[in-house]
């Protein structure tokens, strides 16, 4: 038997949705018709490209593999038709899973400005470490971002081993607070630890797996006598400005998105922290994959001036 172009589409789109029911309803087919065609294929090339559980479905590391295929084939038969047939376009899918970084945000907009076209999927997703490792592994995300230090190190890259995941690393960064223009520490060229003690120290959760090792804070294990955990970047920035508190980051922040309110400094430490994406060993980046990488390292290099 043949690997047809329908059995690539269904099992893109059946990656692209995480879930058999959600692609059958896209596909304009019956989730029971969806399941034997992938199973027939699976036999036919003797392989399990997703593996099934109580919570779902998620791509073997075989099928990671046979998805990048599959997407170039699909990518190259979409040419064809739009070249010969004058077809309509698909819908171009892109997503990626990253720590909370303005500059990973920015990134994205130039994406989107530069290649959306009129009919486009995408997603970006803010989200908790471990979640960005499970996202690029399971392919829910192409590419996922985060940082890796002497700390953390071991945890992360044994998961992104056990994931056959790849960090790929952008640029390295010393210990940066993010405070307000307002707050006073604004105006020293560099603060310390102990300078930070009256003021509120914000941090991100990291849900069910919340240990020190997955903190995108670094200097997680120090204590603080004021700490407030947060979800999102927004609510972050609105409690630095009204309640003079700070995080710690990389210094690496957008004025174009989050304005000249907030503003890194200096702090005075020896930690350093290696910020990069990940993505899965065997599987070739999208056009839009690529594009977004491009658009990342380069939005880095513009907001680090």
């Amino acid at each position: 038997m043949k690997i047809t172009l329908q059995q690539l589409r269904y099992v893109v789109e059946v990656a692209n949705r995480g879930s058999m029911n959600e692609a059958a309803r896209r596909l304009f087919i019956s989730q029971p018709s969806l399941s034997n065609a992938i199973r027939e294929l699976e036999e036919n090339i003797q392989m399990t490209i997703f593996e099934r559980t109580n919570k779902g479905i998620t791509l073997s590391k075989e099928g990671a593999e046979f998805l990048a295929y599959a997407r170039q084939v699909m990518e190259q038969a979409e040419l064809l038709e739009n070249r010969y047939l004058n077809a309509k376009p698909s819908p171009q899918h892109f997503s990626v899973s990253t720590q909370h970084y303005a500059f990973a945000v920015n990134a994205f907009v130039q994406l989107v400005q530069e290649y959306g076209q009129d009919e486009y999927e995408l997603a970006l997703r803010e989200t908790k470490t471990h979640e960005i490792i499970q996202d690029v592994k399971s392919q829910r995300s192409e590419i996922g971002i985060l940082y890796i230090n002497e700390f953390n190190s071991k945890v992360i890259n044994r998961l992104l081993k056990d994931g056959n995941l790849i960090f790929n690393s952008l640029f390295k960064a010393k210990a940066h607070i993010f405070v307000s223009i307002r707050n006073p520490l604004a105006q020293h060229a560099v603060v310390t630890l102990d300078q930070l003690q009256d003021y509120p120290y914000l941090y991100f959760e990291q849900g069910e797996f919340n240990s020190f090792h997955f903190a995108e804070e670094i200097l997680s294990t120090l204590s603080h006598r004021k700490s407030i955990k947060v979800n999102d970047r927004a609510t972050l920035f609105n409690l630095l400005i009204g309640l003079n508190g700070y995080t710690i980051s990389t210094g690496v922040l957008s004025s174009d998105l989050n304005g000249n309110e907030i503003i890194p400094v200096p702090l005075a430490s020896d930690e350093t922290i290696n910020v990069g994406w990940i993505c899965h060993r065997n599987a070739k980046l999208t056009k839009l994959g690529a594009a977004y990488i491009e658009a990342l390292e380069q939005t880095v290099v513009n907001e680090a001036r």
